[in-house]
């Protein structure tokens, strides 16, 4: 008694021919034939009755022994789900795309629920732009990414996490410091350090629309540099109020302008994503998710 004769005959059953059983399962006739004969033989009774009119017939014992034959099949099937879902997760890396204020503030917190459920699985960090984020996941470099979205409709599969805005960044004691909000004309004579890279075709934008020409000091790559630059009073910047909220010596208010940024994790297709993946993204909703 076998599995493999399990499925040899509910297959039989389902299509109601031995020829038409046989080419599905890829099998000769006389094979089919051969593992239900078996069955029988074994069982010591008769499970099929050839009919011409009706063709194939189950007997009474037949019919009770298909609904435990398929029973098993079921169970079985899910057990190989199961396994292969847990082999899947016992080894394997994630890659995963991020910029900076993503890197410090939000993948810490995903990680470390991921890792108590899942740590045998290993990660591969990819830190950049926006436009890099984008071509990553185009490219397959990396399976996840975060990304800035502007509307709900992308081309990738999303799992929405948190919104942030764009905030202005200046010393203690500088004079936006009585200030509730900061226009952008209130910029235009201020030294201003330019983030370079990441957020910077963000930040461009907000002066193009406001038709503003900043007065920049100096363009700089880290964001924690630009954040001590700016503690040193050596000039203000815009950033992303998840990442400036955390430094210290900083102080942040709001820009007059709506600019919200919606922070996701995006994926080329879940469906086609692997399991570790999946688990990724969906501890990563249940983060945030009850954050909110």
């Amino acid at each position: 008694m076998t599995i493999a004769r399990f499925k040899v005959l509910a297959k039989v059953i389902e299509l109601g021919s031995f020829t038409k059983a046989s080419e599905e399962l890829n099998m000769t006739q006389s094979a089919v034939s051969h593992a239900i004969a078996s069955l029988e033989a074994e069982w010591g009774a008769t499970l099929l009755i050839r009919d011409r009119k009706k063709e194939l017939v189950l007997t009474e014992v037949g019919q009770k022994t298909l609904i435990h034959i398929r029973e098993i099949l079921n169970r079985t099937e899910r057990i190989q789900q199961e396994l292969a879902l847990a082999a899947s997760l016992e080894a394997g890396t994630v890659r995963i795309g991020t910029f900076y204020s993503a890197s410090s503030c939000l993948l810490p917190k995903i990680l470390a629920k991921f890792q108590k459920k899942h740590p045998q699985i290993e990660f591969r960090f990819y830190e950049g732009t926006y436009e890099e984020m984008a071509e990553w996941l185009d490219t397959g470099v990396i399976d996840i990414g975060f990304v800035v979205q502007q509307d709900k409709h992308t081309k990738w599969d999303t799992v929405p996490l948190i919104q942030d805005k764009m905030v202005v960044a200046f010393p203690a004691g500088h004079k936006f410091q009585q200030r509730e909000m900061i226009t952008v004309e209130d910029l235009q004579d201020e030294p201003f350090i330019m983030p370079k890279g990441m957020y910077q075709s963000h930040i461009e934008e907000i002066f193009q629309q406001a038709k503003v020409k900043p007065s920049i000091r100096f363009e700089v790559q880290d964001c924690s540099t630009i954040a001590n630059m700016v503690q040193e009073g050596l000039g203000i910047t815009i950033g992303p109020e998840l990442f400036l909220k955390t430094q210290q010596n900083l102080q942040i208010r709001s820009l007059n302008v709506s600019d919200w940024r919606n922070v996701a994790l995006a994926c080329p297709s879940v469906s086609d994503a692997s399991p570790a993946v999946r688990a990724f993204l969906t501890v990563a909703q249940s983060v945030f998710v009850n954050d909110k």
